[in-house]
């Protein structure tokens, strides 16, 4: 489902268009990296599966790494609202959990399982897509820290601590989701993720 509203704010007609054009052409993808293999799977396999040319395509997604990792701006923009609709009063550490169920609810989505553990393997088997999403990560971290300093009025850079709860949130989450992994799903996500976050919660 594509978002509406951003901060409250309707998203325009076309950017809902953008954003509905892309997340069709990132599950047609997945499906042809799992089935052919991320190296087997080229430009032209996916324009062709889509119906369109590659100049379409590229108004979209600028290479196939953008249409495995794509999905990191997505759930940082998701996680950015989440934390922004929780109440200011609320403790952070609790907040960051309570934002981090959009993406516990994207782990969990049996529907979506198979192709998520397909593309988590893909990710992994691959140096560069590996490294891309170390990329993504601190990106996210970054944005999260930004948010986090104006939310704990700590807005100057030369304080780590909203960077370093950030980071510490984000850790947990990784950890999470590797066990998980490893685990093969035999406890749900967001119980691994409460474990995790628990073991760091701030005093």
């Amino acid at each position: 489902m594509v978002d509406i509203m951003v901060h409250g704010n309707p998203i325009p007609v076309r950017e809902r268009t953008r954003r509905a054009m892309r997340a069709e052409l990132t599950l047609l993808a997945q499906d042809l990296f799992a089935a052919k293999g991320y190296d087997q799977t080229t430009i032209e396999d996916l324009v062709a599966a889509a119906g369109m040319s590659k100049r379409t395509f590229f108004r979209y997604f600028t290479s196939k790494e953008d249409l495995v990792l794509g999905k990191y701006e997505l759930l940082a923009d998701r996680l950015t609202e989440a934390i922004t609709a929780r109440p200011r009063e609320e403790p952070v550490w609790e907040s960051l959990r309570r934002a981090f169920d959009v993406i516990v609810e994207f782990f969990d989505d049996e529907r979506q399982l198979a192709r998520t553990l397909a593309m988590e393997k893909v990710i992994c088997a691959n140096p560069a897509l590996s490294a891309g999403e170390l990329e993504r990560m601190a990106r996210a971290q970054e944005q999260l820290a930004d948010l986090l300093r104006d939310r704990m009025g700590r807005p100057s850079p030369a304080d780590p601590t909203p960077a370093a709860i950030a980071g510490a949130a984000l850790s947990c989450l990784i950890a999470a989701k590797k066990t998980w992994i490893a685990t093969s799903q035999s406890r749900p996500f967001g119980e691994l993720l409460d474990e995790a976050m628990a073991a760091l919660r701030p005093a």
